[in-house]
This record gives C-alpha cells, sequence and structure tokens, in this order.
C-alpha cells in the first residue's frame, strides 16, 4: 500500500486540467499511441464539442521511479461551477491535488474555490503553473499569487506545459515524494465509499469505489449499509483506460464492482460498502447536494412519461447533483421538478437526455427555491409559482441569497460594478490582488444570476473575468407571481416569480414576444401579463378575417352593416369556446428576453 498514490487534478475551466492529465497517460504508457487523442478521458461527445469536463473520471497508472514500481489513481475533475459537487467527491476519494494555474491568466475564482474545497478535505496540494511555453506566459506574477494564496516556498512550485510535454517527470516525481501514501489496515472489516457510478444496459449499474479499510474480493457477499441491500461481488477490478477485472481491491485503491443490480435507486453515491458477516463502521459520505436553480422538464408527449422517468434516474446515476420529483401542470401534463447547480448544467442535462436517451423534452423557465410565510406563520417552500400561496393570506417571501466572487483586471471594476449594483447587489469587499488584478465580492439575490448574469459578466469584461459563488442566506424581499393570460386564462407555464420592481418591464417585454410567436387564429387573442387582479401590460393578436362585404357592390349601406354584425357575433363566440395553442418556442422565448 505504501507505493500507491491516489491524487485529482483541480483548476479554473480551460488551465488545461484534461491535457495534463493526456501527457501524465502518456509518459507512464498508460495508453497505446495509436489509441490517443485529445483530452483522452472526456469520453462523451458533449465535452468533446464544448472543450469542457463535465464528469470526473479516474484511471490507473503505473509509474516507476528507482527501481520502484507505484500505482497511482487519477481523478481528473471538472473546473465549471456548476459541476463543483463532482470535484468535491473526487477530493474525498484522494490524499493531493495538482493545483494547476495558467501562467497567461494567473488565479482565478474557480481556483481559489477548488483550493479550499481540497485543504477542507486536508489533501497535500501541489502547484503547478502550465502552459509556461506560451508567448503570453507571466511566470513570476503567477509565482507570487501561488505564494500569496497558499503560503508555500518558491522551490515547491513545478513549472509545466500540458501541450508539449515540458515538465511531466518533475511532476510524476513530486506526485511520489510529496502526496503521502493511502493509510488504512488490509485485514481490517471492509469499509469503501462509492464515489461515482454508471449505468451498462449490458451489466446493470457499475459503482466505481475507493477502499479505506480491508479488502474487497470476486465473489464476496457485501452490503451497501445506506440502503441496507446485500449482493453479491460479480466482478470487480481496478480502473485503466477500460476497466481492468482482478481477484480483489485492497485497502487504498480505488476500483468498480459489478453486482447485477439494474434498479438506480439501490445505490447512492456516498454510501459505504462492507461485508455483512464483518461489517464495518459507515463512512461520512458527501454532504447533500443543494440545488441553486429548478426548472420543469415534461415530455413532449404525456404518454412517454414513465420512459422519462426511467432515463431520469440513469441520468442520476451519471449525474450525483441532479435531484427531481413529480410535478404536473394544466399545460404541459405530467413531468418532473428539476434541481439544478446552474444554467450549464440544466443546459447539459437536456442536451444528454437528448443524445443519450432519445428524448425530447419541453423546459419551463427555470427559477430559485423562496421561502414565503403565511399569515397563520406557517413555512411555505416555493419551488415554483404555481406553489406561490394567496397573496391575501401571505405575511412576507424570502429569497436567497449568495457571495459572488469576481476576480478580474481593474480596468473592468467600473462596468461590473454597474452590471452587479443593477442586479440588486450589494458590494461588500474590494481587494487587489495584484496591482491589475482585482477581486470584487458582492452580496446578490441568486434570482438575478440564473438568467442572463454570467453572458454579460463576459461580455462587459470581454472574457477577462472569472466568477464564482456560494449560498448565504434567505432574506425578505418583495417578490411577486406574475401570470401571463390568454384571453383571460392563466398559462402555468409561463408564470414567473419576480421583484416587483422588475414585474412591468419583464410583463411588457414579455407579451410583446409571445405576440411575436403565437400564430393567429379566427378570433382575436388578448395577451396580458398581470399580478393579483393588476393587469400590468397588454398586447392583442388581431383575428384573422374574411371580407365578408366582398359580395356587396353598391346598394344600401345597412346591408353591408349586417353582414359584419353578424361577423362580429361569430367571432365574439368563437373567442369565449376557442382555446390558444401556445408553441414550444414561447417557453424557450422567456428564457432569452433581454
Amino acid at each position: 500500500m505504501k507505493n500507491i498514490r491516489n491524487f485529482c487534478i483541480i483548476a479554473h475551466i480551460d488551465h488545461g486540467k484534461s491535457t495534463l492529465a493526456d501527457r501524465l497517460l502518456e509518459h507512464t504508457k498508460t495508453i497505446s499511441e495509436r489509441d490517443m487523442m485529445n483530452q483522452v478521458l472526456d469520453d462523451m461527445d458533449l465535452e468533446r464539442e464544448k472543450g469542457i469536463t463535465i464528469k470526473s473520471h479516474a484511471i490507473q497508472m503505473e509509474y516507476v521511479l528507482n527501481g520502484n514500481k507505484y500505482i497511482f489513481n487519477l481523478i481528473d475533475t471538472p473546473g465549471h461551477v456548476d459541476f463543483s459537487y463532482e470535484v468535491s467527491r473526487a477530493l474525498a476519494a484522494c490524499e493531493g491535488a495538482l493545483l494547476l494555474v495558467d501562467a497567461t491568466q494567473g488565479i482565478q475564482a474557480q481556483t481559489i474555490s477548488n483550493l479550499y474545497l481540497a485543504l477542507e478535505n486536508d489533501l497535500e496540494i501541489i502547484p503547478v503553473i502550465n502552459k509556461i511555453d506560451m508567448d503570453g506566459a507571466m511566470i513570476p506574477e503567477v509565482r507570487d499569487q501561488i505564494i500569496d494564496l497558499i503560503g508555500c516556498k518558491d522551490e515547491d512550485i513545478l513549472l509545466a506545459s500540458g501541450k508539449s510535454g515540458i515538465g511531466i517527470e518533475e511532476i510524476l516525481e513530486a506526485i511520489v515524494k510529496r502526496i503521502p501514501a493511502p493509510t488504512g489496515n488490509e485485514t481490517a472489516p471492509l469499509q469503501a465509499l462509492i464515489f461515482d457510478s454508471v449505468f451498462n444496459s449490458f451489466r446493470g449499474i457499475i459503482a466505481y469505489f475507493r477502499v479505506y479499510n480491508g479488502t474487497i474480493k470476486k465473489g464476496d457477499k457485501i452490503k451497501f449499509i445506506n440502503t441496507g441491500q446485500e449482493y453479491f461481488a460479480d466482478e470487480v477490478g481496478v480502473l485503466g483506460m477500460g476497466m481492468k477485472p482482478t481477484k480483489d481491491v485492497k485497502a487504498g485503491d480505488v476500483g468498480y464492482i459489478i453486482t447485477g443490480i439494474k434498479n438506480a435507486k439501490e445505490v447512492k453515491v456516498g454510501d459505504t460498502i462492507t461485508l455483512p458477516e464483518n461489517p464495518g463502521k459507515s463512512i461520512k459520505g458527501f454532504e447533500e447536494v443543494k440545488p441553486m436553480v429548478f426548472a420543469g422538464i415534461f415530455p413532449v408527449v404525456t404518454e412517454d412519461f414513465e420512459e422519462l422517468r426511467d432515463c431520469m434516474e440513469k441520468l442520476q446515476l451519471n449525474d450525483a447533483s441532479l435531484t427531481f420529483e413529480l410535478e404536473t401542470s394544466q399545460a404541459l401534463g405530467f413531468g418532473f421538478r428539476c434541481g439544478f447547480l446552474g444554467l450549464l448544467h440544466m443546459e447539459i442535462i437536456q442536451e444528454r437526455l437528448e443524445r443519450e436517451f432519445n428524448q425530447t423534452v419541453i423546459t419551463t423557465v427555470p427559477n430559485v427555491s423562496f421561502s414565503a410565510y403565511t399569515t397563520k406563520g406557517e413555512k411555505i417552500i416555493v419551488n415554483n409559482p404555481g406553489q406561490m400561496p394567496d397573496t391575501t393570506k401571505l405575511e412576507r417571501v424570502e429569497e436567497p441569497f449568495i457571495r459572488a466572487q469576481i476576480i478580474t483586471q481593474s480596468d473592468y471594476t467600473g462596468n461590473i460594478m454597474t452590471l452587479c449594483l443593477g442586479k440588486r447587489g450589494i458590494l461588500t469587499n474590494q481587494t487587489y490582488i495584484t496591482p491589475t488584478r482585482v477581486e470584487l465580492t458582492f452580496e446578490m439575490p441568486l434570482t438575478e444570476i440564473v438568467f442572463d448574469f454570467y453572458d454579460k459578466l463576459k461580455s462587459q469584461t470581454r472574457g477577462y473575468a472569472s466568477f464564482d459563488y456560494t449560498p448565504l442566506d434567505y432574506r425578505e424581499s418583495d417578490i411577486v407571481k406574475m401570470d401571463i393570460l390568454l384571453n383571460g386564462d392563466k398559462v402555468d407555464a409561463l408564470s414567473a416569480l419576480i421583484h416587483r420592481s422588475r414585474a412591468q418591464d419583464f410583463g411588457r417585454k414579455l407579451c410583446e414576444k409571445l405576440k411575436e410567436l403565437l400564430p393567429r387564429q379566427q378570433f382575436q387573442i388578448a395577451i396580458q401579463a398581470a399580478v393579483g387582479a393588476k393587469v400590468l401590460a397588454r398586447e392583442n393578436i388581431s383575428a384573422m378575417r374574411k371580407d365578408v362585404t366582398a359580395k356587396c357592390y353598391g346598394g344600401d349601406i345597412s346591408r353591408k352593416r349586417k353582414l359584419l354584425e353578424k361577423q362580429k357575433e361569430g367571432k365574439k363566440r368563437m373567442r369565449q369556446i376557442g382555446n390558444v395553442e401556445v408553441p414550444q418556442e414561447a417557453f424557450l422565448a422567456v428564457l432569452k428576453l433581454d
């Protein structure tokens, strides 16, 4: 066990984690030259297209130093703030971390938050400055930033380039010398922590685990402590480029187990595996994930509901930060209320449902959860506008606030201030990391960030700002429910919870947008945005009309008037019984309002 090293790579988005992992795999000859490609661990099409890592990937490598053979278990982690739960799970399975910093960009918001996650887990940190061969590399400045942040010595910082392979040997040596070997006892009762799982349509659910104590052998009878279920280990093994079956997996190692489980509910990430005849204690798993953004996901055809439920459960296995519960909507039928860690996460889930499971779904307007207090003193958690109590029974509404950390160049401070204060933010701190880089801390309502905050931040700073947030608390706020009425009927899927100061502006834009998108009918359609009984905005879509007076040439005016009156009566009756079809584009348009 003294020759095992478990470590992961953490960094901000685009600082070169996956490329460095490629070089490590190449250097240790874990992967043949024939199979080599860029970002070899990112095995999802989506990850390749977007150039981001979405899932953590575990892989085992062998490395020889001074005649001793070492086994490395590497976990490559995502960098985006929406996938920080993946990072926290990867850290729980490791003893050390490579902290990568891009030599051209320096320390960014996500670097800091991932570093704090690693320090909470008592990991040994190896700082690495990556991309040192690029033209704009500022090695001395970045060195100083790292020393300020971690308090390490100058000689502890390694210089490397993932693209050209500079410094890879030094990194591998540092892993052996600096990262501690895992502690644990191979003969103690079995304790293994599940940190990820995937669904395989031929073999059932495959769980990835890290063994802390004891040994797990092929054919053992095992028990999952949280669910209390018992199974036989049909196959255990380690994770190379593929899965490599072995006789056993011992303390300190990372491996996988196949037990033939088909039901997704029986495997929980963060559960502990043990042996029923000699049980070990449950390991403290991961804290429950707190979703930030909620949206409804509905099948386009109501009959596909059960199929969608299966797909959601299989997807949840592979993405433990997705939470969902049943929901019904008058407009869309049966579906799910899903919790996501952010808008990118929501987009990825929608894409994965379409690609991996061929499910076409309708997604409603994303929102956050509020706490509503009634006049009787009851507290109601409001996840969607339909759960909001009537205004007459409502005493106050509290909305979630976050602490936003923005790191940028000092030239853009003014732009960021304007943006954040316009989004009801409160500036709490401003510190200069270096003379040209500033860190701004705001307290902001989460509602304001859900829609387009990230895009606007990037465009206001020409892509030079990095953004990270952590939840704070709930604070009282003037939140109202805005309904959209079509000919007096509410469309529940278009309702939104919004701050009173924004309601009129938002309502007007939404009505204008719907006027463009709704097809014309034989009768007039009135589109209204209302808060309670007060209508804030209105647009009319005029009826398609037949020219009934075309056959009257000359003659008396009363003849024409009679025909027009008759048509008017017909239109009125039609409007009472006609219902308005809302196309899918209308639901999506709400997301893209400027």
